[in-house]
């Protein structure tokens, strides 16, 4: 355990080892049951059909494109010198980030609090994920946590692998997806004027910083071509950290151990852990959405929660949000799958 990252919610339970399993959860409810992203276990899905799949095929023949532009990327890997591979690498890095501690960690989980300057790097390194601005993730996201494998879940993995990959996003919404995310509390967002500006110019920051930057700086630093710049750093990296990403909504909702919640259905996926930098403790992050570090086991194929401690040292973020032992303890016993193994 972090001892200076300690929330309001875990120091309510450390110092309650007298209680019992009933009366943690119940204290672990209260907390957070006015939180939008914690399940909501009254949604019923409408009966009778469902709509009908809506495809929208721009998306289908961008995505397509998009994936065929990564393979000739693969294509031209041995090309590329010792230098660019590196950035590519540093890119996916930032990139990533910019996703985990950044649109998912901090902004849709809450689970610390950022400074301004490591707030406009996340902004920044969000729009070189190129996977919607701040605002939209966020929002989809708390949806995605609040109506878990439903219609009401952007990315239901029920609906399949392929759906819950990629399939969501070359489809119109479920039209309870649209009606539950406009029904959420989302002022923490409306507020954050890193959160605004990059939604205004969300269009101009993904061309620079997904596009030109990681093209040009080898081209300009070290004489790399820009046609391998462009197919290497820029579309493969990008179409490698989608993927990575929505692994996180596919894989590790269907195969893996569920140590802390049988109930639901993400698992711990290790695979998607490292390719996600973190992101693959499914399991213990929906039983326990507002801890910072989305695993017990700190920054053990976790880099992303060594990013958020490495802030915290510097000053640049704090109040990192983690469950005490007891509590994960207690989930455990009353409702894993008995796999866990420390």
């Amino acid at each position: 355990m972090v001892e200076n990252k300690n929330s309001i919610y875990a120091l309510s339970i450390r110092h309650s080892s007298d209680m019992t399993e009933t009366e943690l959860a119940d204290n672990h409810a209260k907390a957070h049951a006015s939180r939008d992203d914690v399940f909501d276990p009254t949604y019923k899905e409408k009966e009778g059909p469902k709509p009908p799949l809506n495809i929208v095929w721009k998306n289908v023949f961008l995505m397509a494109l998009l994936h065929l532009g990564a393979l000739y990327g693969v294509y031209l890997i041995p090309s590329a010198s010792v230098p660019t591979l590196l950035w590519s690498v540093l890119c996916y890095t930032v990139s990533a980030l910019g996703i985990t501690a950044g649109a998912h960690r901090l902004w849709s989980h809450r689970s610390y609090k950022a400074s301004l300057p490591l707030r406009i790097f996340l902004g920044l390194a969000n729009s070189m994920a190129f996977q919607n601005d701040i605002y939209e993730w966020a929002r989809d996201h708390r949806v995605h946590h609040k109506y878990s494998e439903s219609d009401a879940d952007p990315h239901n993995a029920k609906r399949g692998f392929f759906f819950s990959h990629i399939g969501w996003l070359l489809v119109r919404k479920h039209p309870d997806v649209i009606e539950k995310g406009r029904k959420l509390e989302l002022k923490d967002l409306t507020s954050d004027p890193v959160v605004q500006f990059q939604r205004k110019y969300y269009k101009v920051s993904v061309v620079v910083m997904c596009f030109m930057v990681p093209m040009l700086v080898p081209w300009y630093f070290w004489g790399e071509s820009l046609w391998v710049s462009y197919f290497v750093s820029s579309l493969l990296r990008y179409t490698v950290v989608l993927n990575a990403t929505w692994l996180v909504n596919s894989a590790a909702h269907m195969w893996g151990n569920r140590p802390y919640d049988k109930t639901i259905n993400p698992r711990e996926n290790k695979f998607v852990a490292f390719s996600a930098l973190g992101e693959g403790f499914h399991n213990y992050h929906h039983t326990f959405p507002y801890d910072y570090a989305t695993s017990e086991f700190g920054c053990r194929v976790n880099l992303t929660t060594g990013f958020i401690d490495l802030m915290c040292c510097l000053g640049l973020a704090s109040d990192a949000k983690q469950v005490s032992r007891d509590l994960i303890r207690t989930r455990m016993h009353r409702t894993g799958d008995g796999t866990h193994r420390g």
